[in-house]
């Protein structure tokens, strides 16, 4: 069906707000977004625009789901690249991806791995299945490696154990909850040294970002039990 002139301009519209929210987010963090602000930018009156946006918490989940969107897009892509046998390349991409998106893009990084925006809630059937895609892709490789738990895993609580039982159906692989926690703990950690570096936490310390990460990918791909990259 043809697009009528009202819906191409509420498709324009939203697109320059969005566009807007994204450039409030990189000068005004998460908590600065005004959307009588960007009213004002589009020649709107104030009351206009939530005609489009009814409120900020819709901005937010609106901004969450494009920005989870396109890091999954950039990380599976340059994933998908690799060759599915070659098990510790695709560890190293992976990583090497994830820090080059939070690098470029690290106001929308702020927002999914950043401080919570105080009074928001994100909800969770509009982001959770797009936040994790990036983590499932660390999952699958693991599946992928035929992974079982190893006499070096730490005991794990009851508690612990069976909490994990309850999450990994949830995720593919069919991982044991020993294989399931060092996937957790290599994706945590990597977010934690791309957010050191994309929020100036290594000052006066690692200046050589790119090498200290691969270093720290191939000891972290030593604790998962996958292979080191070839070549």
């Amino acid at each position: 069906m043809k697009e009528t002139p009202r819906q191409r301009q509420h498709r324009q519209t939203m697109a320059d707000i969005r566009r807007l929210a994204h450039q409030q987010l990189a000068t005004e963090g998460s908590a600065g977004l005004s959307l009588r602000a960007i009213a004002r930018e589009l020649g709107l009156v104030s009351s206009a625009i939530y005609r489009y946006v009814p409120s900020r918490d819709e901005l937010l989940t609106l901004l969450i789901e494009e920005s989870y969107t396109a890091y999954g897009d950039a990380v599976e892509a340059a994933e998908a690249r690799c060759r599915r046998d070659d098990l510790g390349r695709r560890w190293l991409t992976t990583g090497r991806a994830v820090r080059r998106w939070a690098v470029a893009n690290p106001a929308e990084w702020a927002l999914l791995y950043g401080s919570p925006v105080p009074g928001y809630q994100a909800p969770s059937e509009r982001t959770t299945a797009a936040g994790s895609r990036v983590p499932i892709l660390l999952l699958n490789l693991l599946a992928d490696a035929g992974l079982e738990p190893s006499p070096d895993d730490p005991p794990m609580t009851a508690a612990l154990h069976r909490e994990l039982n309850r999450i990994r159906p949830a995720f593919p692989g069919d991982l044991k909850p020993a294989v399931f926690a060092r996937g957790l703990l290599a994706y945590t950690s990597l977010c934690g040294l791309v957010s050191f570096e994309v929020f100036g936490q290594f000052t006066n310390t690692v200046t050589q970002f790119p090498g200290h990460l691969d270093h720290q990918l191939a000891r972290l791909g030593a604790v998962l039990g996958l292979p080191e990259a070839r070549g």
